[in-house]
């Protein structure tokens, strides 16, 4: 519940952010949202596959990445975000610019085009990134 919550705060902060013109930390909380989405998912995860512990030995070490696409692989939902994203083109296109987000973003500067298309992608109600994690959590 932690991380849900997580994320859908950090979605409000980068809100905020946007209305503020604060534009490189709009972006930074925008991926960090997804992140904290699909680190929601990896517990879902593990309590239908709860022997990964033990058929992958650094399993729980590998979910204190950053990585996007990574964290995708962690939580298993790869195939089907790569399926939803084929049947739906712009949730395909929100999936792209989602998933050059990097933590490394927090030491960069970012325009407002770059923040308003992220926040766009992230949160988007009919095709964006994080309403559909939320249906993996």
């Amino acid at each position: 519940m932690f991380l849900r919550q997580l994320a859908d705060d950090r979605v409000r902060d980068a809100e905020a952010l946007l209305g503020a013109k604060r534009w490189s930390a709009a972006y930074y909380l925008a991926g960090y949202a997804v992140e904290c989405g699909l680190k929601a998912c990896v517990p879902v995860y593990i309590r239908k596959n709860v022997d990964v512990i033990f058929r992958e030995r650094k399993y729980s070490d590998s979910c204190w990445t950053h990585d996007i696409e990574a964290l995708v692989k962690l939580a298993d939902l790869k195939t089907e975000r790569d399926v939803a994203a084929s049947a739906n083109s712009r949730l395909g296109v929100n999936w792209q610019i989602v998933k050059d987000w990097s933590e490394i973003t927090r030491y960069q500067r970012k325009s407002k085009l770059e923040a308003e298309k992220l926040h766009q992608a992230v949160t988007d109600a009919a095709n964006g990134v994080l309403p559909w994690i939320k249906t993996h959590w």
